[in-house]
């Protein structure tokens, strides 16, 4: 499983125990995830993609 995998699998599972939308994102070479109300425009991440647990879409 690529790092890429693994980070989209915790964030979908973090924006379905928290409820609430979060943000995955690259950072530095890294990749990270922080609730989406959390992120600024002047933050310089490289936003991946948006999990939102309310939405009935498939989150990839």
């Amino acid at each position: 499983m690529s790092d890429l995998s693994l980070a989209q699998n915790h964030a979908f599972n973090l924006a379905r125990t928290l409820m609430v939308p979060v943000t995955l994102f690259q950072a530095d070479g890294e990749y990270g995830v922080m609730p989406s109300d959390e992120i600024d425009e002047g933050d310089g991440l490289d936003i991946i993609h948006e999990y939102n647990p309310h939405d009935e879409r498939p989150a990839h």
